[in-house]
């Protein structure tokens, strides 16, 4: 009777050491930041899409999207996966420079240069935007995206299906059959 207590503890004690351990590689996984230098810097090594988070100190949604979204497991593994992923402050004093161009702070929008380009004047945060291998912009997406939508969207245009077929036509078809069984 004493040999099964002393295994039933055993095997608790292995149980909760091994649900710790995985539960804290769980909590540590998360996006790979970089640079805007260096991810155009890796594009011209590897080529890869590129997201840019833009967002400013101020913003309750960026954060909300940093506490929600780019949390969820799901999306941190696609986008670590598929994209080069830059978290840029838009009103950073800070010079950017990307492949050669220099992008300072402009006093009068309270904004830094690269922000304005990649925005395209259109100052909204949080705005998403997406550049293709060649560092071309795919598309600025302004606002708030939950992890569902999010990883929708970052899959529509990571696997090219922004090319063959509308967003929507992705949602109710490609979407629905390559994740039928999905987390988020």
């Amino acid at each position: 009777m004493k040999n099964i207590l002393l295994l039933i503890i055993f095997i608790a004690g292995t149980y909760t050491t091994f649900a710790q351990e995985s539960n804290a590689s769980k909590a540590t996984k998360e996006i790979q930041w970089i640079s805007l230098q260096e991810a155009y810097n890796r594009t011209q090594k590897e080529p890869r899409k590129t997201i840019i988070d833009v967002y400013t100190a101020w913003c309750g949604w960026c954060k909300v999207m940093d506490r929600e979204t780019y949390t969820n497991p799901d999306v941190i593994d696609y986008l670590n996966k598929n994209y080069y992923m830059v978290k840029l402050d838009a009103e950073t004093r800070q010079e950017i420079v990307v492949g050669g161009v220099k992008y300072g702070f402009d006093e009068k929008s309270n904004t830094n240069q690269a922000a304005i380009a990649l925005l395209q004047g259109k100052l909204s945060y949080p705005t998403t935007v997406f550049l293709d291998a060649q560092y071309n912009m795919i598309q600025p997406l302004p606002g708030y995206l939950d992890a569902k939508a999010f990883h929708q969207i970052i899959t529509f245009i990571g696997g090219d299906s922004y090319k063959k077929e509308s967003f929507e036509q992705y949602k109710e078809g490609t979407y629905k059959e390559a994740f039928k069984v999905t987390k988020l």
